[in-house]
């Protein structure tokens, strides 16, 4: 009895997580990312899951438990579908998608409930989702190659490689389990416990990177360099080229690092392309250690240019920060001291000193 409260509780806690999930993509994540909504099916998917595996869940009933059984067995299609929008670029929902997964989970709710009226229709219903269930975890898992290259470059990428990989296991570890007859009652705490590190992992992962209201020190010059020559140079694929002439004009010219809340979601979003490939661009042909510090390179840029213009020697520090994209003043002198060992105030002090000094020189050679 303490073993089944034990894993009643545990198995409420991952409901709970699995609902954050839901929550976190659909309001954060939805208007940016093209398989946030395919990641909250799967959230309820899994809250639906931990309900309908769960002591004491009714049997043989068509009542109020089977939409339950329905969103849960019917969690492989949708499992593959996400897999293959995270890392398909060529991938689009189609009307005969939402078909399949009918008919999974309709086998699922024929599985589940007809085992006392109909034995002999439950038996073959059963052994067809599960096969079918083994089949789709396959392809899901199948899907990982066609993005590795760009995924697998960023930590974040490979933790979500490790978190299809596992939920992958997990579902062919179920339905094998149902296809030997093993008790469901010996591996429930089990599954339970591997439903929740996916939901901790899948939270962890949606926050990982920082708010855009802590800013990441930009790198140095010597940082900056590597960035420029890494584009002008590098000679990348055409694809990852013509993303790159992209991205620079959105900065450069149409100066995009100075919209309020922009992330890194919104930006993939302007260029056209998943977030994980925008990652890897910034990080590996660009050279910057994060998005944040990606932008902070433009945005330092534009107020050492401002800092150092003589006719701009009236505009408060503040201003500039603000204009340049900034939130506030405390985060962009951080940036900026980090960034040049001098304060906005003695930056500005020195150039503009620097100039005066220059125009001196010219006026007596001449």
């Amino acid at each position: 009895m303490a073993m089944t409260a034990l894993e009643l509780g545990l198995r409420g806690a991952v409901v709970a997580l699995f609902l954050v999930v839901c929550a976190v993509l659909l309001l954060r994540y939805a208007a940016v990312h093209r398989a946030a909504h395919l990641g909250a099916a799967m959230g309820a998917a899994g809250a639906a899951y931990a309900i309908s595996t769960a002591p004491f869940f009714p049997a043989s009933s068509f009542g109020w438990s089977s939409p339950f059984i329905a969103f849960a067995m019917g969690s492989p299609v949708i499992f593959w579908l996400w897999a293959r929008a995270m890392f398909d670029e060529r991938f689009a929902l189609r009307p005969w998608h939402a078909a399949v997964w009918t008919l999974l989970a309709g086998l699922g709710v024929i599985s589940h409930n007809c085992w006392t009226i109909w034995p002999d229709l439950a038996g073959p219903c059963g052994r067809a989702l599960a096969l079918a269930t083994i089949a789709f975890a396959a392809l899901g898992i199948a899907q990982i190659p066609k993005g590795w290259r760009t995924v697998a470059a960023t930590a974040r990428g490979r933790i979500l490689i490790t978190l299809v990989i596992g939920i992958g296991l997990q579902m062919m570890f179920a339905a094998s389990a149902g296809l030997a007859a093993i008790p469901t009652r010996s591996i429930s705490l089990s599954a339970a416990l591997a439903l929740g590190a996916f939901a901790l992992i899948s939270i962890w992962m949606m926050l990982f990177d920082p708010p855009e209201s802590q800013p990441a020190v930009a790198g140095g010059n010597g940082q900056a360099a590597r960035g420029a020559r890494a584009l002008a140079h590098a000679g990348p694929p055409a694809s990852s080229q013509a993303a790159l002439n992209h991205l620079r004009h959105l900065m450069a010219t149409e100066r995009t690092y100075r919209q309020e809340g922009l992330t890194i979601g919104v930006l993939a979003v302007k260029l056209g392309m998943p977030e994980y490939r925008l990652r890897s661009l910034i990080n590996d042909g660009l050279g910057h250690r994060n998005f944040n510090a990606f932008l902070n390179r433009y945005r330092l840029d534009e107020a050492k240019a401002a800092l150092a213009d003589a006719s701009q020697a009236e505009v408060p520090v503040l201003t500039i920060a603000l204009d340049a994209g900034f939130q506030s003043l405390a985060p962009f002198n951080r940036a900026f001291k980090a960034d040049t060992g001098l304060t906005p105030t003695e930056f500005r002090r020195q150039a503009i000193a620097g100039q005066t000094a220059d125009a001196a020189e010219i006026v007596r050679s001449e």
